[in-house]
């Protein structure tokens, strides 16, 4: 995921906890578990959270991590997404439109492009009606 722009207080970024031994690339996007703790996204319907404002070297004492809530970035597809659509999380930092069986805390935000399939980048405007 890339950062185009960010909105709002730049990017409206909310501080979650970590676990020290994670190693998370800035730019991933983030899903969240019990209690107020972030992952990277890795299957179809994690409830989304935002981008990692920063990277996270594995083992290196921090336990907490900003996220971006509010911005456009560039996100990759995993199927055919019309300009207009809500798209939701659908695996590892990859998105699709949602469908009536998503899940609403999956939604990640408005697709700013169309996309013709899979592997295709489009922008996408994150934290919109959230």
């Amino acid at each position: 995921v890339t950062t185009i722009e960010l909105l709002g207080n730049g990017g409206d970024p909310v501080r979650f906890t970590v676990a020290d031994a994670n190693a998370i690339e800035k730019g991933e996007m983030m899903t969240v578990t019990d209690p107020r703790t972030i992952t990277e996204t890795t299957a179809d319907n994690d409830p989304f959270m935002g981008i990692s404002a920063t990277e996270k070297v594995a083992s290196d004492g921090q336990t907490s991590l900003a996220v971006y809530t509010h911005g456009i970035f560039d996100i990759n597809c995993s199927a055919a997404i019309t300009v207009g659509e809500r798209v939701s999380v659908s695996g590892d930092n990859e998105v699709a439109k949602c469908a009536a069986s998503d899940l609403l805390f999956a939604d990640v935000g408005i697709a700013l492009e169309t996309s013709s399939g899979a592997d295709e980048i489009i922008a996408v405007l994150v934290g919109s009606g959230f």
